[in-house]
């Protein structure tokens, strides 16, 4: 069985389908499916159902997909360790982060850290959308993933894994001042985040939790936060976004509240990691961070 399989297969389930899939992995499409069949052969089970439009697993995928995600996790953990021990003059802080957190939270929260005690190791961030966040970790390709959370919003994160609180935020509704004095704001245009932002699962769990219908119709859906604030700053309607990344617009005019205060989401700023042992260099950098932070997770 080749390891690529797995990670084929994985692809598969993040694009929703196998041309996208062939695209990411680099491969023709034929040779994709090839490999899919080779990997559902050598399991002894169909593991996708293609009688329908989307692609969805068979009871046996569906099963079949955590031991993918934990082989590829424990393959890349196996390697680090090795190579931590060759290396260990030279690891690297492997961080994952959602969009915003990477531009409003972690340069100033690192910069803390680094002037408490500089850093040997070489820091690497990668910023990307909560479900592509999510895959790093359980794949171990991160050790640490920075991401805005909810009590009511579901992770893909068990056992397994940790976290630890680092802050507050709020998800709030924006919009220009002009566009709230035509209408409505129950009438405007909605810009709405799509399924794989973790802004929209922690909105969408919010929301149900309270009872709260999402916006129908929306005009516009992302999974940038920052670029549905783009929009609301041009005037194209309203937008839920986190208040780390409106504060200087809200504080100067620019875009102003959509909606009562009662209508703000509040939101953790959370740091996740496996529980497994990781480098010499993570686990000095969690010991330093459970001693500048309170109540781990």
């Amino acid at each position: 069985m080749d390891s690529e399989w797995l990670e084929d297969f994985l692809a598969l389930l993040d694009c929703g389908g196998f041309s996208r899939a062939a695209e990411k992995r680099a491969v023709s499409q034929p040779s994709f499916s090839r490999r899919i069949r080779s990997l559902e052969d050598w399991v002894g089970a169909t593991l996708i159902d293609r009688s329908t439009h989307r692609i969805q697993l068979t009871q046996a995928g569906e099963r079949f997909r955590g031991v993918a995600e934990e082989t590829l996790r424990r393959l890349q953990l196996g390697r680090d360790e090795v190579r931590a021990i060759a290396k260990a003059s030279s690891e690297t802080l492997r961080f994952a982060s959602t969009h915003v957190l990477s531009l409003t939270f972690f340069p100033l929260w690192l910069r803390q850290l680094e002037n408490a005690h500089p850093f040997s190791a070489t820091v690497e961030l990668t910023a990307d959308n909560m479900v592509a966040c999510e895959r790093l970790m359980v794949e171990g390709r991160a050790q640490f993933l920075l991401c805005h959370h909810h009590e009511a919003a579901t992770t893909r994160f068990g056992s397994d894994f940790r976290s630890i609180r680092l802050g507050e935020d709020v998800l709030l509704p924006v919009a220009t001042p002009g566009l709230l004095s035509d209408e409505n704001a129950d009438h405007l245009p909605q810009l709405c985040f799509t399924a794989d932002s973790g802004m929209g699962r922690i909105l969408s769990a919010a929301w149900a939790a309270a009872g709260r219908e999402p916006p129908s119709n929306p005009i516009f859906t992302s999974h940038l936060a920052s670029v549905l604030t783009a929009m609301a700053r041009d005037g194209r309607g309203i937008a839920w976004t986190a208040q780390s990344l409106v504060q200087d617009d809200l504080a100067s005019g620019r875009l102003v509240r959509a909606g009562a205060l009662d209508d703000d989401v509040p939101i953790e700023i959370r740091l996740w990691r496996p529980k497994a042992r990781q480098s010499a260099a993570a686990e000095a950098l969690w010991s330093r961070i459970l001693k500048a932070h309170s109540s781990p997770g």
